[in-house]
């Protein structure tokens, strides 16, 4: 019998262009323009910075591929290598709900530099992202919710994603796919520690999964193999990795059903796990006229992983921990009816954003646990100080494909997120927002920001 390893390898191996649905290829367009927004913000980012300052050490000065935040070119691993680290600093690139997994930030940064290195079409740009979205997807499903206590599933089924995104565009046979994705799984790490010290290694997991993958993938190409049954194998990811992998989530309608159109946009600057409840309480405040002032306490109802992910921050030291502090988020949108970059940035220290966050606490709801990952379902109880409890609920947090970002929507978080760093000018982002649009026109995909 076919496994299912083989299976999904040789189904990023075969996709063509043609056999993708417009639908998705224009959703494509616009995750990928979501992604250049979020790449461009990370720009100056000391963490940024840093893996910047060892891919200018390590790679070529000059060459095919581009790195958005410099304006530089360099090779195809180090381009997605910074890429990819910028792109998942600012917390505002893309989510899927299901496999809790953030496919553009590890998929569009070898995307990009392996179709400019090697002069590919933008068709075969779209057509390497849907099949590195739709591999990573399944991936993350597979290894479910006690995989991701522990491990950041964007560092593990990242590197998957970024193997399959690369292997198209390399015109990767499917036993050559499936020897790539052997490498790249064997190299998948990404721990969540990091967040009790404040450390930098959440870029890190994005950098390592887009250029181990694309690393994966090249030396595929040169005949390099890997293990063949790397998901599924009695020593593959499953075994060292979860408790309660699905198999069957690895082939699940594949080809039939597009799991990149699950794909949310993040409308908060911080961990998607806050929004649900982020959203509720917005709803409370605005529906019943509330003032920071008159709010006593707020239970948050939530799921388990947003427990362990969020849990794990008490009093934040730096502006990227405040973005994993329930407290914080709630605090910001109670005082600033936003939780945006500069709401981060310029009040998580705020002394009444602080003492807000003390008034916060979290508790795990059966009803909210049962739906999540598929649904994320924002529950909030706001108790007030003349002795009132309010109750609100929001089913699907904005950004969800039932409640999506339009384009107009899209196109200004873009514009925001590139001025936020100086990384790009609206009149730029507006020529980047053309040539996305077009790319199935483009037979050449150049530098976006020349």
């Amino acid at each position: 019998m076919t496994s299912s390893s083989a299976t999904l390898a040789a189904f990023a191996a075969d996709l063509r262009y043609e056999d993708i649905p417009s639908l998705v290829t224009e959703r494509a367009k616009e995750l990928f323009l979501d992604w250049v927004g979020s790449a461009l913000a990370g720009k100056n980012a000391r963490p940024i910075l840093a893996i910047q300052s060892f891919a200018q050490t390590m790679g070529p000065a000059g060459g095919g591929s581009e790195v958005l935040t410099t304006r530089g070119r360099t090779s195809p691993m180090f381009a997605a290598m910074v890429n990819a680290a910028a792109s998942h600093f600012a917390e505002q690139d893309d989510v899927h709900n299901g496999s809790v997994f953030h496919p553009a930030t590890v998929v569009f940064p070898p995307a990009l530099a392996v179709a400019q290195a090697l002069g590919r079409s933008g068709r075969e740009l779209l057509t390497a992202a849907v099949a590195g979205y739709e591999v990573g997807i399944r991936v993350g499903e597979f290894l479910g919710r006690t995989h991701y206590k522990v491990f950041h599933t964007t560092g593990t089924a990242g590197t998957i994603a970024a193997a399959a995104t690369t292997g198209r565009l390399l015109n990767l046979t499917p036993e050559r796919m499936q020897h790539a994705f052997g490498s790249a799984g064997t190299q998948a790490a990404g721990l969540w520690e990091f967040l009790r010290d404040a450390a930098d290694s959440k870029q890190l997991h994005t950098a390592k999964a887009a250029s181990d993958g694309l690393l994966a993938a090249y030396l595929a190409q040169c005949g390099f193999t890997g293990a063949k049954n790397i998901f599924e194998g009695p020593q593959g990811m499953a075994a060292g990795m979860s408790r309660d992998p699905d198999p069957a989530k690895l082939t699940d309608r594949l080809g039939d059903f597009w799991a990149l159109l699950e794909t949310s946009f993040k409308h908060h600057a911080c961990c998607r796990h806050t929004h649900p409840a982020t959203d509720a309480l917005l709803l409370a405040i605005r529906q019943n006229n509330l003032d920071p002032g008159q709010i006593r306490r707020v239970t948050a109802h939530v799921h388990q992983g947003a427990i362990d992910v969020l849990g794990a921050v008490d009093v934040p030291q730096t502006v990227h921990q405040a973005k994993f502090s329930m407290g914080t988020a709630l605090g910001l949108i109670a005082h600033f009816g936003r939780a945006g970059l500069r709401e981060f940035d310029e009040h998580y220290k705020d002394e009444r954003v602080a003492d807000f966050r003390h008034r916060v606490s979290m508790r795990l709801d059966p009803e909210v646990d049962r739906a999540y990952p598929e649904r994320w379902i924002g529950k909030v109880s706001v108790e007030t100080n003349d002795g009132r409890t309010i109750d609100a609920r929001v089913d699907e947090p904005k950004g969800d494909p039932g409640n999506t970002l339009t384009r107009e929507e899209l196109e200004d978080k873009a514009i925001r997120l590139a001025e936020y760093a100086v990384g790009a000018t609206p009149d730029e982002m507006r020529r980047i927002f053309d040539l996305i649009y077009r790319l199935d026109e483009v037979p050449s995909v150049g530098m976006l920001l020349p």
